[in-house]
């Protein structure tokens, strides 16, 4: 689908040749000239380019839209990474859809690019260090994304489905985001997080951005650590199955993927799984914290990823109980217990060490060890109350 406005640009400018044609135009010597047609996205089976703009994705003028045919995407309870905002999408090359199998699965064809560009709401005046801690734009394209003279992008992150599988493609912008540069060694960008404080005040928090390198995605994006093989975390059933606001309406984020061809699954969508949104105060408390722990968490506590010897498992389908957490002592924790005994405590907020973890910025402590920097406030809030309204206790 596109979001296109009439006048835009590609990625790497004009050339001489067209800046000469503008002022041109500008003094009225020649007649106004339509500018070049969008890019069209293209498929790379072997190598990645240079330049994000050579898979055609995106296009910018004053703002950035997206190509034909790229589907933009949103997910109930999204994974949190240092209160950056991002845009999702998805492409397919062929005619091949993604097939949903098992209870929740979605295999994507070979030649699904999927991308997440981060970014953050700055400040007026100049390009600096400085990012703004606003809430997202969940459900729809961000509108600040249509003038980028308030956003500062900090990254894309492709995953491409190849033959072999599936390629982890980190890209960083260039500070005059005209177009992002890949960095397969990861990237490091010191910024400073300014929110809003009471009384009209603000805070301002230094912290280091990471960009993985592409050894590193495996971190998240390898769930089973025995075949340490990549693939998507989000583009799940339950985490698409919600409604997102399109340029032509709002619908049903698998409808809209099954009438543009790139989806096939059977049965109605309202059978379909659906986690809850971790924002939604209208929801069951109990449903918000699981879904934030799946989409945080369960990539490794799951009975077949990375943290499977810590025996607590975050997937949806766990019971609630000792294996989610529940009254569970911890495995070879180390400092990472916090000197507390349960992983979940009920009613005990502040003697669990899942909410330790979650609360801590030391690298021996933190949980999640990859992504973050910074404490997800509102995350650790919602978990603390879910843990403070447990009845029981673990004696």
């Amino acid at each position: 689908m596109s979001d296109r406005r009439p006048e835009r640009r590609r990625f790497r400018g004009r050339t001489a040749a067209a800046l000469l044609s503008s002022l041109l135009m500008a003094i009225g010597c020649v007649p106004q000239q339509s500018s070049a047609p969008p890019p069209a996205p293209t498929f790379h089976e072997t190598e990645n380019p240079a330049k994000l703009s050579d898979w055609g994705l995106f296009s910018l003028d004053k703002g950035l839209s997206l190509s034909d045919g790229v589907i933009p995407y949103d997910l109930n309870t999204p994974l949190f990474s240092d209160y950056a905002h991002k845009l999702r999408t998805v492409w397919i090359s062929g005619e091949t859809p993604a097939g949903a199998y098992g209870d929740d699965a979605i295999d994507f064809p070979v030649g699904t690019v999927i991308s997440k560009t981060f970014y953050y709401p700055k400040p007026q005046g100049e390009f600096d260090s400085r990012v703004l801690k606003t809430p997202d734009a969940s459900g729809r394209i961000d509108p600040a994304l249509r003038d980028l003279s308030g956003v500062r992008l900090v990254e894309t992150r492709l995953l491409v489905r190849r033959k072999n599988g599936w390629d982890a493609v980190p890209y960083v912008w260039d500070d005059d985001q005209g177009d992002a540069t890949l960095k397969r060694i990861g990237d490091a960008q010191r910024l400073t997080l300014v929110a809003a404080a009471p009384e009209g005040s603000t805070t301002q928090t230094p912290f280091a951005y990471i960009v993985p390198d592409v050894n590193q995605c495996a971190g998240c994006h390898a769930p089973n650590n025995t075949s340490r093989e990549i693939s998507p975390i989000g583009p799940k059933l339950r985490h698409l199955n919600k409604d997102f606001t399109y340029t032509e309406g709002t619908a049903n984020q698998l409808d809209r993927w099954r009438e543009a061809g790139l989806l096939t699954f059977e049965g109605a969508v309202d059978a379909a799984p659906r986690n809850a949104d971790w924002r939604d105060e209208t929801a069951p408390l109990g449903a918000r914290a699981r879904a934030y722990l799946d989409a945080n968490c369960s990539h490794c506590h799951n009975p077949v990823g990375p943290a499977d010897t810590s025996g607590l498992m975050l997937t949806p389908e766990t019971p609630f109980g000792n294996a989610a957490g529940l009254c569970k002592l911890p495995v070879a924790a180390g400092a990472g217990t916090g000197g507390r005994r349960f992983d979940i405590a009920p009613g005990e907020p502040d003697s669990s060490i899942l909410l330790f973890r979650m609360e801590s910025t030391r690298a021996d402590e933190m949980m999640p060890e990859l992504g973050r920097a910074l404490v997800h406030e509102e995350g650790a809030a919602l978990i603390r109350k879910w843990i403070a309204e447990m009845d029981g206790d673990c004696s």
